[in-house]
């Protein structure tokens, strides 16, 4: 017997992800450029396939491609430089308005910032001063030390330079070179990975590759084309306004707003700073940070919805993580590559169950479904919540029969299964229960209001279902029975609901013994009647009540609905059978059954009864 300790799955996934992390730390001098290389071929890949299918070729498409970006790159990093030099070449000239302008600041407001340079004073003198240390006979004073640096080294300051300039050269290079290799071989490529992933998961990792390439090439090309037309606007605003240099500080907008969310306000100050040196008002300033806010408004809200199409797959919060995860990684290339490799591990997440939590915590999908949430709601007795969970399905979806189908129901299931397992206690048990009855019965009356949708021709509007007493005279056609508890007893409401607002006159009793369902269904006198089960124990109870009435009224038909969503027919062949007329799974399915069968049907429709008895 194999005696050795075995690893918990989840430490294993967790020591593996933080040796990735420790490796990606220490090796990002490696990794950074590698990196770049992979989002500046998925930017490229489109491109070349596009020249592909013209014929060109997979050589001559590569280079061409890779020639015109060097080349806008080159261009536009050349016309940056000569704003650069221009602006530090002007900087001498904006000093005495500078100076003026603070003069102007002092003096307005001289009074108050001398009294808070005192007070300040004041404190400090107090915090610092120190009781001198009484001298005794023969004491050595101390001998005061002065530290200083070299005179400043212009070499030194040029070699600094060369070695920086150097660096970004080497890097620029390893990544272009990259690059270039990757588009040569991206389907070699495509072909090691899905094999080194493992041959038995192709079909996996061909839809988790597909998925992240199109992600991310979407991404890149429209984050790239956004952020062109936004530092083209802002260049062309700032230009119209006077402001020295447009063309270096809108190519700066167009850098920085890669930067999540601040991006835009690091990119207005700058200019509003050069705007405070140059103009003698105040005003421009504000302006630059007013136009920069009114560009960014246009395009968050008209714009990138055309080019994205669909979101990047990550949360808010998560690209705020990811920038902050990413640029303590590799600092500020890492900012610039925070949201790519988040999409990437978003996607990998949703294929990899080992992976899956960086696919709940970072991305935008909802984590629980409605019923699921509905639920979760229900537990932490919310019912606030969980009223705005229905209601917000109800108003998506606009119809009565898919909320109960979709979201109610299986919420009563997932409940039943808790209390059966004994998971589920008391006081919750009772809470979700009763609420969900209430809020089946406002939710009734509330429908067309929430869905937006006119009435139903020929239902009343003058009275409400939730006052049975007001509308006895009206004909009972069927009679809504539940097979057992509360819950069965809560999907005859709804079932009687939406039969009501079909103009079908039907009554929903309330859960008792069998013996007191019979006297009810004899005192109703109809010769239809629908018995409601909610799973996981519907198919029994509804069995064995579909049998006593059966026995006791041999002419009656029956309709049993056990509430499971599955296959109706699979339902009918279950053994032991269900001695009814028709079973189906789901409110629709039972509402489209019975009103064909309704043996009271007329012209004219009755009016809408809803009662617990």
């Amino acid at each position: 017997m194999d005696r050795r300790p075995q690893l918990n799955p989840k430490n294993t996934t967790m020591l593996a992800v933080i040796v990735v992390m420790a490796v990606l730390y220490f090796a990002r001098v490696v990794f950074i450029p590698f990196a770049l290389a992979i989002l500046l071929s998925f930017l490229l890949a489109p491109l070349v396939i596009w020249l592909r299918h013209w014929h060109f070729g997979r050589v001559p498409s590569v280079l061409i491609v890779m020639t015109l970006a060097l080349a806008v790159t080159g261009a536009v990093g050349l016309l940056v430089s000569i704003q650069l030099a221009d602006l530090a070449h002007r900087l001498p000239e904006y000093q005495e308005n500078i100076r003026a302008k603070l003069h102007s600041v002092r003096d307005s407001s001289s009074g108050t910032i001398n009294r808070l340079s005192g007070v300040v004073h004041v404190f400090s003198e107090e915090l610092t001063t120190t009781v001198p240390p009484k001298e005794t006979p023969g004491q050595v004073k101390p001998v005061p030390v002065e530290i200083r640096r070299n005179a400043f080294s212009p070499l030194e300051a040029a070699g600094n330079i060369i070695g920086s300039v150097l660096n970004m050269f080497l890097t620029a290079s390893i990544v272009v070179v990259f690059a270039i290799f990757i588009l040569f071989q991206r389907e070699d490529l495509r072909d090691r990975f899905i094999r080194f992933i493992g041959a038995g998961q192709i079909n996996l990792t061909t839809k988790a590759l597909d998925e992240a390439a199109d992600r991310v090439s979407r991404y890149l090309l429209a984050q790239l084309a956004l952020n062109a037309g936004f530092g083209i606007l802002a260049g062309a605003g700032l230009y119209f306004m006077g402001v020295p240099n447009p063309v270096l500080w809108g190519a700066l907008a167009a850098l920085l707003r890669y930067v999540p969310y601040l991006g835009i306000w690091l990119a207005a100050a700058m200019p509003a700073a050069v705007a405070l040196a140059t103009n003698p008002g105040w005003w421009e300033p504000m302006g630059i940070f007013i136009l920069y806010f009114s560009i960014d408004i246009l395009v968050l809200n008209f714009v990138e919805p055309l080019l994205y199409g669909s979101s990047t797959g990550i949360s808010p919060l998560g690209i705020l993580v990811a920038a902050v995860f990413w640029t303590w990684l590799w600092g500020p290339i890492g900012l610039l590559l925070a949201t790519p490799l988040t999409v990437c591990m978003v996607v990998v997440g949703r294929y990899v169950p080992s992976l899956e939590f960086l696919s709940v915590l970072l991305g935008d999908e909802p984590v629980f479904t409605p019923d699921k949430r509905f639920y979760q709601r229900m537990l932490a007795m919310d019912i606030e919540e969980a009223t705005g969970v229905a209601e917000q399905f109800l108003k998506k979806n606009k119809s009565l029969e898919d909320l109960y189908d979709q979201v109610i129901i299986p919420a009563l299931t997932l409940a039943e299964e808790d209390r059966h397992l004994g998971r589920l206690d008391d006081k919750r048990q009772k809470f979700l229960l009763d609420n969900s009855r209430m809020l089946v019965e406002d939710l009734g009356e509330r429908a067309d209001e929430l869905t937006a949708e006119a009435p139903t021709p020929g239902m009343p509007t003058g009275k409400k279902a939730s006052h049975p007493e007001l509308e006895t005279s009206s004909e009972i056609c069927i009679i809504s029975i539940p097979a057992h508890d509360e819950a069965d007893e809560i999907g005859a409401l709804m079932l009687a609901q939406l039969l009501n607002r079909k103009g079908v006159g039907t009554r929903a009793v309330a859960a008792s013994l069998a013996s007191e369902l019979l006297e009810e269904t004899a005192r109703a006198g109809t010769r239809l009647v629908c018995i409601c089960a909610v799973p996981p124990s519907g198919h029994l109870h509804a069995r064995y009540l579909t049998k006593r009435i059966r026995a006791q009224f041999p002419e009656m038909k029956i309709v049993v609905a056990v509430l499971d969503q599955g296959d109706a027919n699979e339902m009918k062949q279950r053994q032991p059978a269900i001695p009814a007329d028709e079973i189906v799974t789901s409110l629709r399915q039972a509402v489209s059954v019975l009103i064909p069968l309704v043996p009271c049907a007329k012209e004219s429709t009755p009016e809408p009864i809803v009662s617990s008895s």
